[in-house]
């Protein structure tokens, strides 16, 4: 089992006729996503590595079925396209879009708020690296080779290290059931308490990873949930010990501004909680190996 997306998951890609999106659409298909369209403003009725190409989401979704997309789309027009995405109540939206303004994404929180919470659009992202769960579906810009099939979720801010990770696990034989990436702004659509509440659920994720990085308090929120709710184990990486504080690092949302948002608090708040740090990027595959190997 997978979390978010399975084998049979109808996806469209919003932004599909691009140089980019006509690339990572190709990506998608060739793993074996179930890719049943696309979508572009004025260029409805053209087609795309095979794929109808609509010039709406409603359009897509009334012709195809689809349930989730994925947006790469420009950052000027990113905001809509996932309110789009909203409004034809789709299930599920992975924004890859980098560059989006907090003010659209505020914009875009604010629209979601208006559909009732079992109606309401799940979105991913946005600045994100996507979902894939190995084997069945790829929604982004994963190098979908590098995972292996298997029992460990991971879910993370920064992508290069999601990938970095699952290369480790592949490495000692090590696979995943899904990997989400959420992104690194400051406000996007899932956070980390999201995604942990989604594994704990499926019964065929036995371990979880967690990747998170300097600024920000997703990784104090999660810690609550692993205190009072999480039963499987976590492994923890916080990227960022040596980042100066109020200086911005790398990601929009890399700043530290309070207490509990330096990389050395997320690592004690996280360790208080009960979860096993890797302290270092090159050993965060060993550091799952030890704890399957404590809880078999």
């Amino acid at each position: 089992m997978s979390i978010l997306v399975e084998r049979t998951t109808p996806v469209i890609i919003q932004g599909i006729t691009g140089r980019i999106g006509a690339f990572h659409a190709k990506e998608m298909i060739d793993y074996g996503t179930n890719v049943v369209g696309g979508v572009t403003p004025g260029k409805g009725g053209e087609s795309v590595h095979g794929v109808p190409v609509f010039d709406t989401v409603k359009q897509a979704v009334d012709k195809t079925g689809a349930t989730a997309s994925v947006v790469l789309v420009p950052p000027p027009f990113a905001a809509d396209s996932i309110m789009e995405s909203a409004d034809a109540c789709l299930q599920l939206c992975v924004a890859i879009t980098d560059g989006i303004p907090a003010g659209d994404m505020i914009r875009v929180k604010r629209y979601m708020r208006r559909y009732r919470q079992e109606n309401r659009l799940r979105l991913i992202g946005p600045n994100c690296a996507g979902v894939i769960s190995p084997g069945k579906a790829l929604l982004g810009i994963m190098p979908g080779h590098i995972y292996e099939p298997g029992a460990v979720g991971i879910v993370g801010r920064s992508g290069t290290l999601g990938y970095e990770a699952a290369a480790q696990m592949k490495e000692l034989g090590i696979g995943v059931s899904t990997s989400v990436g959420i992104g690194g702004d400051p406000i996007n659509g899932s956070s980390f308490l999201d995604v942990l509440r989604l594994f704990e659920a499926d019964p065929d994720t036995k371990a979880v990873v967690m990747i998170g990085e300097i600024g920000g308090p997703q990784e104090a929120e999660a810690a609550e949930f692993l205190r009072d709710h999480m039963t499987k184990p976590v492994v923890a990486y916080v990227a960022g010990l040596s980042a100066p504080k109020g200086r911005r690092m790398g990601h929009a949302g890399a700043i530290i501004s309070a207490f509990g948002e330096s990389a050395s608090e997320k690592v004690e708040i996280l360790r208080d909680v009960g979860a096993t740090i890797a302290p270092t990027p090159a050993e965060i595959g060993s550091s799952v190996a030890e704890v399957l190997s404590q809880a078999a």
